[in-house]
């Protein structure tokens, strides 16, 4: 009598194990499917976000006119295209450094007259907007990095170089990097604008880190 209630324990057993083993098939399958899809989207290329946003800017922007509708200072502006939930699309002029308005140390030397020389030359104004397909589209706080031509055909960022408005920024590579510090050393030589005071001191602290 104990060999056959043993014997039928094993076949309950076997049983058992058999059912347990049925119903975790589909399981097994699905963990399998989903273990697959994992590893493909894993080695699957994806697109450089960087790539891309440069695509999109040069599709939206590049060569494209608009109006502009605010000044931030000499070098920074808004054009009247939304982007995101601003209304607006603000512009960081490539190439160059105009002073800033607004720092922790205060107003640098010669914002005012630089800001109001953008103010006076492009606000209002219908202006062609370019980007340098040969650096980036978007600088440290997501502004657009462009040149802007005026409606007289010049470039307002040469413009500001040429009358001492601003410094050429040397930070950054970019398509015009000799021209802008060719217009810079002129500007200097003449002393026009900035340059017929400006100290070391006074400079952007980039600046005054390569003029030392």
């Amino acid at each position: 009598m104990p060999l056959k209630r043993t014997s039928n324990a094993c076949v309950m057993s076997r049983r058992r194990r058999a059912i347990i083993f049925l119903l975790c098939l589909p399981l097994l399958a699905v963990l399998i499917v989903l273990d697959n899809t994992v590893i493909k989207n894993h080695r699957r290329p994806r697109p450089s976000p960087g790539k891309q946003t440069k695509a999109d800017d040069i599709n939206r922007y590049h060569a494209q006119t608009f109006t502009v509708i605010n000044i931030v200072d000499g070098d920074t502006l808004d054009i009247d295209l939304s982007e995101g939930q601003s209304k607006y699309t603000r512009i960081r002029l490539l190439g160059i450094d105009a002073p800033e308005m607004k720092t922790e140390g205060g107003t640098m030397f010669f914002a005012p007259e630089s800001t109001e020389f953008t103010r006076k030359t492009a606000l209002g104004k219908k202006v062609e907007v370019f980007l340098d397909e040969t650096s980036d589209t978007r600088g440290k706080y997501g502004r657009l990095l462009a040149y802007v031509k005026l409606p007289d055909g010049i470039f307002l960022n040469e413009l500001l170089l040429s009358e001492g408005f601003a410094y050429a920024d040397l930070r950054f590579r970019h398509s015009f990097y000799n021209k802008y510090r060719q217009l810079e050393s002129r500007a200097h030589s003449g002393k026009k604008g900035l340059w017929q005071k400006v100290t070391t001191d006074q400079m952007p602290d980039w600046l005054k880190e390569s003029a030392q």
